[in-house]
């Protein structure tokens, strides 16, 4: 029995590719109609806090992982006093907190945008005024563009600092980029490291849009982010699976955005592409097996499908399962909100433009409407 302290779509296919292989799955999340809770062999309603279902899943479970980098640390640390946890609390918690990240990256030479950690008001009196335009983001509880702000002068800075309870932020300078990518790395508990295709990443109001694979950059640049990525695993002592997002500039500067201490959205094309999938990866490394192949078997572009989609009514699935190279993949969610990740299609091709083009074709079938209002 494995143990996954998180229950949506990015533990929904770690179960799957679980019992693939032959393992049983228990879920904590508090949520009863979680994605992952509804196929796992037991689900644990309960908070990640709660003491009896931390227990639980110390005396059922031979080791257990996370799927969100937002879980409470300490319920890992406490965990691990009783089992094997991967990856560790203390490894999760840089992630958790921007400030402490990008301290993290700049203390091994990782390049990173310029940007200053804003702990009160008074930090933005006499502000950088390099720093603008610029982004202003939560330190911790960010994702998918949430708890972050566009501030064009000191002035926004101020307002957007009080939105959000004048908690502790980073101010990041906004830079000129050619484009966006990640980088999906597993690690093993001896050390040993394997490496996804860099995927190019396009976003739409801070949500992940479209993924393509392998990345249209330069192959020095692609090997250079692929060793940031395993230099930023060892120096955490990561056992798992890791993502590590780039920003890639007009001078061709690859700097490191943040990191995510788990499988990542950018990551599912491995399912239908790649000879391991992220998720199969994130079993054998949390059971201490040997590392699958991350080998890319076809250039491939992914396309995440979120609740907009389904506000005129079920897209019409149909017109997917006509293309023999795509791949449908829905996440089991009861309530199709806007801007709530749904699921996603992948779609194969000869080569990443060819995919591209086939991919955003196939969007525009599925749902008019969504894909005329990103024009």
């Amino acid at each position: 029995m494995l143990g996954m302290l998180g229950g949506g779509q990015l533990g929904r296919m770690f179960t799957l590719a679980a019992h693939s292989m032959g393992y049983r799955v228990t879920v904590l999340d508090p949520d009863p109609l979680s994605p992952a809770g509804a196929i796992a062999d037991v689900h644990l309603k309960a908070a990640y806090q709660d003491r009896e279902a931390l227990q639980h899943l110390a005396d059922s479970c031979a080791a257990v992982t996370t799927e969100f980098e937002n879980v409470p640390a300490d319920s890992l640390r406490w965990l691990a006093s009783h089992c094997t946890v991967r990856p560790a609390g203390d490894a999760v918690a840089v992630a958790q907190d921007r400030s402490r990240e990008k301290a993290f990256f700049t203390d091994f030479g990782l390049g990173i945008a310029p940007c200053a950690v804003i702990e009160t008001a008074a930090d933005l009196s006499q502000p950088d005024e390099t720093l603008f335009p610029g982004i202003l983001k939560r330190a911790r509880f960010g994702y998918d563009g949430k708890g972050q702000a566009r501030v064009a002068d000191v002035q926004a800075a101020r307002a957007a600092f009080a939105a959000f309870g004048a908690d502790t932020c980073v101010l990041e300078s906004l830079v000129d980029l050619v484009c966006e990518v990640s980088v999906v790395v597993a690690r093993g508990a001896e050390g040993a490291t394997r490496v996804f295709p860099v995927a190019e990443n396009q976003h739409r109001d801070g949500i992940l849009d479209v993924c393509i694979v392998p990345a249209r950059i330069a192959p020095a640049l692609a090997v250079q982010a692929e060793r940031a990525a395993m230099l930023i695993a060892e120096r955490l002592d990561y056992v798992g699976v890791l993502a590590v997002e780039f920003f890639v500039t007009r001078n061709g500067e690859l700097l490191v955005n943040e990191i995510a201490p788990r499988p990542h959205n950018s990551g599912h094309y491995t399912i239908d592409a790649c000879a391991t999938s992220q998720f199969e990866q994130q079993a054998r490394a949390l059971c201490g097996l040997a590392l699958g192949d991350p080998r890319l078997l076809s250039p491939v572009v992914m396309v995440n499908l979120l609740g907009d989609a389904w506000q005129s009514g079920v897209p019409d699935w149909r017109r997917l399962f006509d293309n023999p190279r795509a791949k449908l993949h829905l996440y089991g969610k009861h309530e199709a909100r806007r801007g709530r990740k749904m699921g996603h299609f992948t779609v194969l091709g000869d080569n990443a433009e060819t995919a591209l083009a086939e991919a955003l074709a196939l969007r525009a079938a599925l749902c008019p409407s969504f894909a005329l209002a990103s024009d």
